[in-house]
């Protein structure tokens, strides 16, 4: 059995930008500063990460509930975003999900760095939530290279279902994607649809990297063959 875990942003979806918006909306209506995370990289980041790097940039503490504050508030401007973003999903991604969802040796999750509510609402716009029932959030820890085994735990909780570290996939779009299976020895499968080269994702040391996800029989016979 394997436990397939994806990230959301430049590897399922294009959200269009709603999230960066959204994040920056939420930052002006609480502090009255414009574009606050311009120069700020986010991929493969956790929004908490990218909140405080933010409210660092701006010389304001993080503390007395700040974050959550600023985290409902993005939420509330990322439902009317993603409304109105021109945001779309990545090449084959429906058909890949819809042939792992079915194929009985694998059961899908998330291992992103959105907030569960935010990831949720991404993933309600392109109908993908249905493929997943269980994730690791950027609500459930800031740093991402801790998400793994919060997604383990969360499928023995949920599905009475032990595996192994080793029988993880990790699919994404960044090195951090890659990275976050390294202390675990989980299989890494970086995809060059976000702002990274498949040259860039190979020398972060993917185990596989990929164009797109296309051709899922062929990525299939891949993954189950892996271990």
């Amino acid at each position: 059995m394997k436990f397939i875990l994806f990230d959301i942003d430049g590897t399922l979806i294009d959200s269009g930008g709603a999230g960066t918006k959204s994040l920056n909306l939420a930052f002006e209506e609480l502090f009255s500063i414009q574009d606050a995370f311009q120069s700020i990289s986010m991929a493969g980041k956790t929004d908490v990460q990218i909140i405080k790097e933010g409210l660092r940039k701006h010389d304001i503490s993080s503390e007395n509930g700040v974050i959550p504050q600023l985290c409902n508030l993005y939420i509330r401007h990322l439902k009317q975003n993603l409304v109105i973003s021109n945001g779309s999903l990545k090449t084959g991604i429906r058909n890949a999900l819809s042939k792992l969802h079915a194929h009985k040796d694998v059961i899908l999750g998330l291992l992103t760095g959105n907030i569960e509510e935010g990831a949720r609402l991404k993933l309600d716009r392109f109908d993908l939530n249905r493929f997943f029932e269980i994730g690791a959030f950027g609500s459930d820890h800031e740093d991402r290279n801790s998400l793994l085994p919060v997604a383990i735990h969360k499928l023995e909780k949920h599905r009475y279902f032990k595996i192994s570290p080793e029988d993880c996939i990790v699919i994404g779009d960044t090195p951090r994607d890659v990275d976050c299976t390294k202390p675990y020895g989980a299989f890494s499968i970086a995809v060059a649809t976000g702002p990274y080269s498949f040259a860039s994702l190979s020398h972060a040391g993917a185990d596989l990297v990929l164009k797109d996800l296309a051709d899922i029989n062929g990525i299939l016979q891949i993954l189950i063959s892996s271990r």
